[in-house]
């Protein structure tokens, strides 16, 4: 009988064509969930900053709504003044990542205005964005005073479009302070306010201002439908975009918005020559564009009418080998002039960063209520 079977040698030939197609099988493998990996971490590093970008725009887009009809035809004192809302705001410690260096002591009182920019005031060394604006029934047209009122009420030709729980801005031109007021009651031309915050003016009490018919009230809106923004954006721990509202008070929270934001850089776009046109860039770190200097400016607050905000995203995934530069370049390039010279910014990398994929999202946001200033 004859015997059947391999020989050593073919056993040796099939064992090495086997292992080369395991080997090519496998190298195509890894290759495959190598790219797979990067394509998700992308994916989803570039949708974070979609969201981040469109949480940005959608509060910032508004600010000064209610608050820009108060400097038209003439000046309310509301722009520059010294915020007062008793337990509220401004909190005297903020929470992180605002904790370390947001509004330093010498810029400690907040003043109002419809954007700020603190350079490089976050906790992670990012840059600190604050918006502010309402939504009131009325459209915020300020009203002023027709008779004296007292600590607890303010007398105006009528209070339409004013109800109970709404925040109203009483102001002066001349006088430092503005208070922000919580409505608890009201009749056709008059105005009670809460016991609980009406005492809330610093150097300026509310009895002072409602005893005045120069004095100026300018309805935001109700907090609990969510139509007034005293809000602060910047970057937290473990790379989130987080908002802080205000007007939570001492012992409020920030709420984590968007991961995978690695820094937040932001630039003013300005109009210089009042056609309401954006004719050039300040950086908020220059001298007159610093956050103390604009929020005791009016007449600067009123020359910016955009913000250019660029986003730092880092990918979760940690590569084997330097994947990203060394350095990244932020306003670059002016997508809508390049003679409006946009100041160029760049951030560098560890060489630990550098094995994480990064990506800058850029953007320009319209300030529409400024905008519509003459």
């Amino acid at each position: 009988m004859k015997q059947r079977g391999l020989t050593l040698i073919e056993l040796l030939v099939a064992m090495v064509i086997g292992l080369i197609v395991t080997l090519a099988v496998t190298s195509i493998v890894v290759t495959g969930e190598t790219h797979k990996r990067v394509t998700t971490s992308t994916n989803d590093m570039e949708q974070a900053g979609a969201y981040a970008a469109y949480v940005l725009d959608r509060a910032v887009r508004s600010a000064g709504s209610s608050l820009v009809q108060s400097i038209q035809p003439t000046d309310r004192g509301v722009f520059g003044c010294k915020l007062n809302a008793s337990t509220k705001l401004p909190a005297s410690d903020f929470p992180a990542p605002f904790k370390k260096a947001f509004l330093s002591k010498a810029e400690s009182d907040l003043r109002v205005a419809p954007l700020l920019i603190g350079k490089n005031q976050s906790d992670t060394g990012s840059d600190v964005l604050v918006v502010m604006g309402g939504d009131a029934v009325a459209g915020g047209v300020p009203r002023g005073l027709t008779d004296p009122g007292s600590a607890k009420t303010l007398v105006m030709d009528n209070t339409v479009g004013v109800s109970v729980g709404d925040l109203v801005l009483v102001s002066q031109q001349g006088t430092t302070d503005c208070l922000l007021e919580p409505v608890a009651g009201t009749t056709s031309k008059a105005l009670t306010l809460s016991d609980k915050d009406y005492t809330a003016g610093k150097t300026t009490s509310l009895e002072t201002l409602a005893a005045s018919t120069s004095t100026y009230v300018t309805p935001l809106g109700n907090p609990s439908n969510g139509n007034v923004q005293f809000l602060v954006f910047g970057v937290g721990d473990n790379r989130t975009l987080v908002g802080y509202d205000l007007l939570q008070g001492a012992g409020g929270t920030p709420q984590a918005l968007a991961d995978s934001v690695a820094e937040l850089h932001a630039i003013y776009g300005v109009d210089t020559n009042g056609d309401g046109i954006l004719d050039s860039w300040a950086d908020p770190g220059a001298k007159g564009y610093d956050i103390a200097s604009v929020m005791q400016t009016p007449k600067t607050m009123q020359t910016i009418v955009a913000v250019r905000i660029a986003l730092v995203m880092r990918s979760a995934s940690q590569e084997k080998e330097a994947v990203s530069p060394a350095q990244l370049e932020l306003f670059g390039n002016d997508f809508l002039d390049a003679s409006k010279n946009p100041i160029t910014q760049t951030v560098k990398l560890s060489d630990d960063d550098r094995r994480y994929r990064q990506r800058v999202v850029e953007f320009t946001i319209p300030l529409r209520n400024m905008l519509l200033l003459p």
